[in-house]
């Protein structure tokens, strides 16, 4: 609002007051347009190093290097332990990257990475020598699952009543070994410690207020004198940063955890001005475009299927070869050798590569036979394990909960949530649904792929080939013997007439 001037005698006062209001709003309008087109400029520049003009051609065929990018609360736990365990050898994966400081990108003879890191992960690694592979999932029910976890892994911290705080219980449960834990790996570092905080923080009200009755509670993910509410959780600035639209800014390249320098900027300016995540939602659609592989949560089995057609086969096909070049190699170096030389060899192998020495012994079920792996006997394999973790899993999360009963988390009481609730969060990942929208039409022709691979495949069966190859060098077989009795047929005929001839 302008100043307003009463009688002449202030005039020359009023005046300045109006000058000055006046030249502070076209200075702010003017900081606010600048701003506006140097975000612009930020967003323009990014998208121009993020997508490549060079076409590709062979997004279907796997490279050296496999790069699962583990979206979270995707089933990729599920993929890592039941399919790509069963493909790949512990001394090709590569060295455990689920924190980014702990990647080692001077080790490149690894075969396997798998990582909670987004896909800015590729600057360190050969990225014309890598294949992308991801699963997505319907975004609320990723976000419903994102809460869940944090709470069921928080709660596991409950069991000694005589700590007050989180901060006593991180000194006192320090792990002892090297290995990654659940509050080692992004995002689950930044958001166990904060719903931690916060059940121990209820823990304490509790012993203070008053608590209502079980028949009270309707809705298990609103029982705030045990746990924060989910709508609570959802309105945080925390799930702000890193939850929603997650997968969009995982695929990105763009989350809090990116190895790009320009991220932080980039992020910036989305959050200051909405409108610029069309670019971000445009980057990570041309991305999924260009994965060997696009899994689908809500498909798991199907997605499972199509994994083991369109990978599965592949890392198979290329461990056959691998096999077979290193045992020439064997073979034209070492003659021969005992048992005990083989188990040096195999050590020798791994330090050439520069992969780290397991410790422990890995069990059958981690390490399959792979010299006879077919993708039949993959999915066998798959379908065991998946069902074994589940199983293993859903004690876990029970067990959890007893801690904060009522709370109770599930597909039914899902149902109790309010439908507004359910509205605020698909607004609040608008981005992550349209980009899993892209990814079920990726699915699909992923699908309608591997059908046709089918049918050819049938096709070729039928005509009594079992692949185009063996096919071909059936008809050249079969045009070489036609073409050798049509010759044995001239011959013994030009002999018949040369006897008579003679007689």
């Amino acid at each position: 609002m302008t100043p307003r001037c009463k009688g002449m005698s202030q005039i020359f006062i009023c005046d300045l007051l109006i000058f000055i209001y006046l030249a502070s709003t076209i200075l702010t309008v003017s900081s606010s347009g600048d701003g506006y087109l140097h975000c612009e400029s930020i967003m323009r520049n990014w998208v121009d190093s993020s997508i490549e003009t060079k076409a590709h051609t062979n997004e279907l065929i796997l490279e050296d290097l496999l790069f699962f990018l583990h979206v979270p609360r995707t089933g990729g736990r599920t993929y890592f332990q039941c399919l790509l365990r069963k493909l790949y050898t512990s001394p090709q994966e590569c060295p455990r990257s689920y924190d980014k400081l702990r990647l080692n990108p001077s080790k490149p003879n690894c075969r396997l990475m798998v990582a909670h890191d987004d896909y800015s992960l590729l600057s360190k690694l050969p990225k014309h020598k890598t294949s992308v592979v991801t699963i997505l999932r319907d975004p609320i029910d990723r976000v419903f699952s994102t809460y869940e976890f944090s709470v069921e892994v928080a709660a596991r911290f409950l069991v000694h009543p005589n700590l007050t705080s989180a901060t006593q219980m991180s000194r006192r449960i320090r792990p002892k070994s090297h290995g990654v834990s659940t509050l080692d790996i992004w995002p689950w570092k930044y958001l166990v410690p904060w719903m931690r905080q916060d059940l121990f923080a209820r823990r304490h009200a509790r012993e203070l207020g008053r608590f209502r009755k079980t028949e009270e509670m309707s809705n298990p993910y609103d029982v705030e004198e045990m746990a924060m509410p989910l709508q609570e959780f959802i309105n945080d600035p925390i799930a702000h940063e890193i939850i929603h639209n997650g997968a969009t800014f995982q695929v990105a390249g763009l989350t809090n955890n990116s190895y790009l320098e320009e991220s932080h900027d980039v992020r910036n300016c989305v959050r200051k001005y909405p409108e610029f995540g069309h670019y971000v939602l445009e980057v990570a659609k041309h991305r999924l475009d260009h994965m060997l592989y696009v899994g689908l949560t809500e498909e798991h089995k199907k997605s499972a299927n199509l994994f083991a057609e369109l990978v599965g086969a592949q890392v198979i096909s290329q461990s056959e070869a691998l096999s077979s070049t290193e045992q020439e190699t064997t073979n034209k170096t070492e003659p021969s050798f005992s048992s005990s030389d083989s188990a040096d060899g195999q050590n020798q192998v791994e330090d050439i590569a520069g992969y780290p020495k397991k410790t422990e012994v890995p069990s059958p079920h981690d390490e399959p036979g792979r010299e006879n792996m077919t993708v039949g006997k993959l999915m066998e394999a798959y379908e065991k394990c998946s069902s074994n973790l589940r199983k293993s899993q859903s004690t876990r999360r029970t067990m959890s909960l007893k801690k904060i009963s009522p709370v109770n988390f599930s597909k039914k009481a899902r149902r109790s949530v309010p439908a507004s609730i359910l509205d605020q969060i698909q607004y609040l990942n608008s981005l992550d649904v349209e980009l899993y929208k892209h990814a079920q039409d990726i699915f699909r022709r992923q699908e309608k792929h591997v059908m046709q691979n089918d049918d050819n495949q049938e096709e070729l069966q039928t005509s009594g080939c079992g692949s185009l190859f063996s096919c071909s060098a059936w008809k050249i077989l079969s045009i070489i013997a036609f073409l050798a009795v049509i010759v044995l047929v001239i011959l013994v005929t030009n002999r018949g007439r040369a006897g008579k001839l003679k007689m």
